[in-house]
């Protein structure tokens, strides 16, 4: 991670309340390409906010910073008011070590397209591992967690199966309760219908729709199902060439959107269904 100069950027966010994530300028390239342009993006807490863009955008970057898989080139990344990506040192901030990124990034959870549910392990054991390993629940309260997150998920009676048993909508569903037996603050969905068949998608939309009904968890997407954005999202952030191009109510950015490039998005998009 470069150590750009980030003396101006406060060493937490104060607020009431304080934004749950908190994009300052951040700033991604790889050599010459920039993925991510002075990036700044707020997402309140309880908030659901889906990211839609071309290929290229920066959209699943986004969420690959918070899940610390990418480093970032400039700017700060703050979750629940801390700074994720660095840390506080003598009163000033410097890069993130290990183990604060660790601590922090233990408050997002992430779906991943591709499922990656561990094959050697049930979906209730794949469940149980993170809250045993990482929270050090007992296997008893791990247990009663995962039982109580499977059944939400619709299913229980599939939690004694490994993932090769299952279908694609099963395995993210075990996924998404995987995630949430976690405990996160933030829960990230990269693309989690695009490797469904279009026959189990509904599976998996009727699960998020429930988190965004009944949990009062923060959430950020990344999808190419424009409808679905549109039901469930508090706002949508349009993103072209690294930046948010366009951001609104999803009523609004879909029913009138105001910049071009948003406008030829949408209507390619709506072209291709």
């Amino acid at each position: 991670m470069d150590t750009k100069d980030v003396s101006d950027f406060p060493l937490a966010i104060e607020g009431d309340p304080a934004p749950m994530v908190s994009f300052r300028k951040v700033t991604k390239s790889y050599g010459n390409l920039t993925v991510l342009d002075a990036l700044d993006l707020d997402v309140a807490e309880g908030e659901m906010v889906t990211i839609i863009g071309p290929s290229g955008s920066g959209k699943t970057t986004v969420l690959r910073m918070l899940m610390t898989l990418e480093t970032i080139n400039g700017g700060v990344i703050y979750v629940d008011g801390k700074p994720l990506t660095h840390m506080e040192r003598g009163g000033k901030l410097v890069p993130a070590n290990d183990r604060h990124l660790r601590q922090i990034r233990s408050k997002i959870g992430m779906c991943f397209q591709h499922f990656n549910l561990f094959p050697h392990m049930t979906a209730l054991e794949n469940c149980m591992e993170g809250p045993v390993h990482v929270l050090g629940l007992t296997k008893q309260d791990a247990r009663e967690r995962s039982e109580e997150l499977l059944a939400m998920v619709g299913m229980a009676d599939k939690r004694d199966q490994h993932p090769s048993r299952l279908s694609g909508g099963q395995q993210q569903r075990v996924a998404i309760a995987r995630a949430l037996a976690m405990r996160p603050k933030v829960m990230l969905f990269d693309e989690v219908t695009s490797a469904l068949d279009p026959e189990v998608i509904g599976e998996v939309t009727n699960v998020i729709r429930t988190l965004v009904s009944e949990h009062n968890l923060t959430m950020l997407m990344v999808t190419h199902q424009m409808g679905f954005a549109r039901d469930i999202s508090d706002r949508i952030c349009f993103f072209y060439g690294g930046r948010i191009e366009e951001q609104g109510a999803p009523d609004e950015l879909f029913g009138n959107p105001q910049r071009e490039r948003t406008q030829q998005f949408l209507s390619a998009v709506k072209e291709a269904h």
